[in-house]
């Protein structure tokens, strides 16, 4: 047997058994998990490799927690910023548009490109690395869902299985930088898969905890310390805590318009590219000259924060400066994310709060360090949107159930409340700044692939409207076709008329059809998806619709009883592959 039938065939082997086998799939998963993990492992120890060259910290210590930084070494700031431009004009990412995995997910099935991901990586690698305040999650999810997406590829997976294991390959990525399993299956869930799917749920896991088991044995430091909480949790405290994720609500929302008008801004006063991350480097260093708790993604500053106790009004200033610091930082170009961010910001709030608070009580109602943490929770579930995640998080920070159902109470107010006047999450928001509508990873590309122009039937006869009714009765006997295209003496569409409509009593014979055609002005474009097609049948009330191109020549035609049919095999194929029954 020839060399590349002998490859072949077990590859094509592999790819039966990953459809009909759910053992053989968590199988992929698992490896998809630990090379995930490993991903994970190369992007964190590459980003802070950088930040101890450019800023000689020792060895144990993160940059977020260092006392001071000189001026030279905020240098490295601008430089950053010049380097991330001349990278991304290296790569040309500026021309072309790169899709992350919840973009993946919602519109192309779960296709990523390998090469895209590694761009995106770099960039936020970089920005990262010469401490912009903005965290790696975005590299982290990029590069597992990247890498899931290209396994499954090769192996010409379904569609529902590639979405999932996308999911579980971007969930793997962050469980493996937390040490947190839970969570990373939870934001696989929640951000990335964008429902809890019978079949997702143990592939997911799988290769959650096979990405921290990767992480543990290169001896990784997870992002996340355990912990432990402080006073117990009682039942007032959750109407408390209540009000601190409204608090956190209106901060994450804040947050994200806040980006979004600076961001604006910068392109109204026409920097070129290469400029504005060096800019925004030159308008961090006195931010960081104020608290170098604001570099990066504040990790470190995190953790000395919930092991020692502070001045209020230090925690304040610390807050506000990293509020600047996230926000000039990605309206400025810089890559990355704000869901570590996040996290180090609510727990300022939370140690806010309880401060504010039990001043206000006259007493200590609130305890400081739970209040830290639910705030950590509430602010990443406001900027993020997975209050499962963050409870998960917790939980496996904590080990206290009290505290996460607090946490959850507390996530799950910021998450209604930022839904009610938001609507969006960080990375959807962004994806709805560039004129896209979806507000999770929920699998809508299968309305966006069914567009007019796919599912018309092509109109190879049409009519010229000024045809006497009399020769239209001739060319159109009674039973002949319902409904015939009307065009005018230009070829432009003119109308639909009706068969029967031409055979009323009382018509002149010598009058044109096109005195009764109808549905002249309710016409589809052949790029209308499927959602818009039927939106469009219900404004007209019509049947039938043409479809036209820009100037009006009819391409086909399309019925409201095929468009709904359509819609209902494509809606029960979506909810058995999202129920792993396809």
């Amino acid at each position: 047997m020839p060399v590349h039938r002998r490859l072949i065939l077990p590859w094509a082997w592999a790819r039966r058994r990953l459809r009909s086998s759910e053992a053989a799939f968590i199988l992929l998963a698992v490896l998809v998990g630990g090379a995930a993990g490993l991903g994970s492992i190369v992007l964190g120890g590459v980003a802070r490799t950088l930040q101890h060259w450019l800023f000689a910290l020792p060895h144990t210590v993160r940059l977020s927690e260092v006392p001071a930084i000189s001026t030279f070494a905020l240098l490295a700031l601008p430089l950053g910023g010049a380097m991330l431009a001349l990278f991304s004009w290296i790569t040309r990412a500026r021309r072309r548009r790169m899709i992350d995995a919840v973009e993946a997910n919602a519109l192309h099935g779960g296709r990523m490109s390998m090469a895209d991901s590694l761009i995106i990586s770099g960039q936020t690698v970089l920005s990262n690395g010469f401490g912009a305040s903005v965290g790696l999650e975005a590299a982290y999810a990029q590069i597992g869902g990247a890498l899931a997406s290209v396994a499954g590829g090769a192996l010409r997976l379904r569609r529902g299985d590639l979405r999932n294991l996308v999911g579980a390959g971007a969930g793997a990525s962050i469980a493996a930088a937390f040490g947190a399993p839970l969570a990373g299956a939870f934001y696989a869930f929640e951000i990335v898969i964008g429902a809890y799917t019978p079949s997702a749920i143990a592939p997911v896991a799988a290769a959650a905890i096979t990405a921290v088991f990767v992480s543990q044995a290169f001896g990784i430091q997870p992002y996340v310390i355990e912990t432990v909480a402080g006073a117990p949790t009682e039942t007032h405290h959750y109407l408390i805590y209540a009000v601190l994720g409204i608090v956190c609500a209106a901060l994450g929302v804040g947050l994200m318009r806040a980006v979004a008008l600076v961001e604006a801004g910068v392109r109204l006063v026409a920097l070129p590219d290469w400029a504005r991350p060096a800019l925004g480097g030159l308008l961090l260093m006195p931010i960081a000259a104020l608290s170098p708790q604001v570099l990066s993604s504040g990790h470190g500053a995190l953790h000395m924060d919930l092991a020692q106790g502070i001045s209020l009004a230090f925690i304040a200033t610390v807050l506000l400066a990293k509020c600047a610091a996230s926000i000039v930082s990605l309206g400025f170009g810089f890559r990355g994310g704000l869901f570590f961010a996040s996290l180090f910001l609510g727990t300022l709030v939370g140690h806010v709060f309880a401060g504010l608070f039990n001043a206000a009580a006259g007493f200590v109602a609130v305890d400081p360090h739970n209040a830290a943490l639910v705030g950590m929770a509430a602010l990443a579930v406001a900027i993020v949107g997975a209050p499962m995640t963050m409870a998960m998080l917790v939980l496996e920070a904590t080990h206290d159930f009290s505290l996460t159902g607090a946490v959850l109470a507390a996530s799950l107010v910021s998450s209604t409340v930022v839904r009610e006047t938001f609507g969006y999450s960080f990375s959807t928001w962004r994806l709805h700044l560039r004129g896209e509508t979806i507000k999770s990873a929920r699998d809508v590309g299968w309305v966006r692939s069914l567009t007019a122009g796919r599912m018309m039937r092509r109109e190879t006869r049409a009519t010229p409207a000024s045809t006497p009714i009399a020769t239209f009765r001739r060319a159109f006997p009674l039973g002949a076709t319902s409904r015939v295209i009307l065009i005018d003496d230009a070829g432009r569409y003119a109308g639909i008329a009706q068969t029967p409509s031409a055979y009323v009593e009382g018509l002149d014979p010598a009058a044109p059809i096109g005195e009764i055609a109808i549905n002249q002005d309710a016409a589809l474009a052949p790029d209308m998806d499927i959602a818009a097609v039927m939106k469009r049948f219900d404004a007209s009330g019509a049947d039938e619709l043409a479809v036209l191109d820009g100037d009006r020549q009819v391409l086909g035609i399309l019925s409201e009883s095929f468009v709904r049919r359509r819609y209902a095999e494509e809606l029960d194929k979506a909810q058995r592959d999202l129920f792993g029954e396809g």
